[in-house]
Order: structure tokens, then sequence, then C-alpha cells
């Protein structure tokens, strides 16, 4: 499956993606702000891509005009959700490179997962989570139209078990139809 905006595609991970994950997933302003360790080698990111990112609903995200890997924006549903959430629900997470920070990708990519979430998927709501010191994060949830639910508590255990608030959001399917109208 592809999906497409006016400057991305959104395409199932390959293993050849190993050398530009690891590229990006390897710098420490990117894994820890949201809740997993730096990649330490293309080996390690090639499992990833056949574990982690095999799951459907887990896109790669890539500019248009070259297919490169360059960052992540996954759907999960249910009970695969990192959130007690309903059958018709998902859970939406991502992230980028930093070379490809501040040019408003990710929540391009975002937008057309909601788009492909309430549109091809009938749900009735999409959730996602950030830490609460993840500003871009919570930004591109704001962007995107989430409203803050409630705040909980997750443990990092590759932090030494260490403890962070998470804000997590949700859009409705009604919330979603509204801000696309008013576009």
């Amino acid at each position: 499956m592809i999906l497409k905006t006016e400057r991305l595609k959104l395409r199932l991970w390959r293993e050849t993606d190993a050398g530009a994950l690891y590229e990006y997933a390897k710098d420490e302003r990117i894994g820890p702000i949201a809740g997993w360790p730096p990649h330490r080698s293309v080996a390690e990111s090639a499992e990833i891509i056949r574990t982690v990112f095999a799951h459907e609903g887990i896109f790669a995200v890539t500019l248009a005009e070259d297919d490169k890997a360059i960052g992540l924006v996954g759907l999960l549903l249910g009970s695969d959700s990192n959130f007690d959430i309903a059958a018709n629900e998902g859970e939406v997470s991502y992230w980028i490179g930093v070379p490809f920070w501040g040019r408003g990708l990710i929540p391009e990519a975002v937008c057309e997962i909601l788009r492909y979430g309430f549109e091809d998927l009938k749900l009735q709501s999409i959730w996602s989570g950030c830490f609460d010191n993840n500003a871009q994060s919570k930004k591109v949830q704001e962007k995107c139209g989430f409203k803050y639910q409630y705040t909980q508590e997750s443990q990092l255990s590759f932090l030494n078990n260490e403890k962070r608030r998470e804000l997590v959001s949700r859009i409705t399917r009604e919330e979603w139809v509204l801000k696309t109208v008013v576009k």
C-alpha cells in the first residue's frame, strides 16, 4: 500500500531501507524523546524493520521525488495500540530525521494517516501520545486537530526505568470532518 500527499509518499518499509533508517535513528535527538533508544548499527535497523516495522499500518515517510526513508508514520488499530482503545479506534505515531525538522512534513504525513484512518478504515477516533518534554510532537498533534485527553506515567526501560509523563490526545471522526470542511 502507498499513500501520497503533495510532497510525500508513505509506503511500507523494506529491508533495503536499513541504511537510511540508521542514518536518522542513530541521532540522540530522535529516539529518546520519542521513547526508544538510538540505533547502534545498520544491522539493528534492519532487524527493527523486519520485526517492529513489518506491522501493517507502519509506513516509511519518503519525499515523493526520491523514495528514501526519512521518517515513520504508523497507525496501530485497536488492541495493537499502546493505549486501551476500542477496535474501531487507532493510534498514530511518527518521527522524522533531524535534517527534515521544521518543514511541515510530519504534520502532512499525519494528516494523510488521519484521512486514511477515517475515510478508508472508517475509524471512530485516532489517539496519539507524546512525552511532556517533546514540544515538536505536541505541535504536530495540535496542527492536525488532536485534543488533549489525559496524562499518564510511562516507564522507559532503556533509560534505566526512567518515568516520563505522556500527554495523550485524540481526534474523533466528527472533529476531523469539521476540520477538513473548514480548510
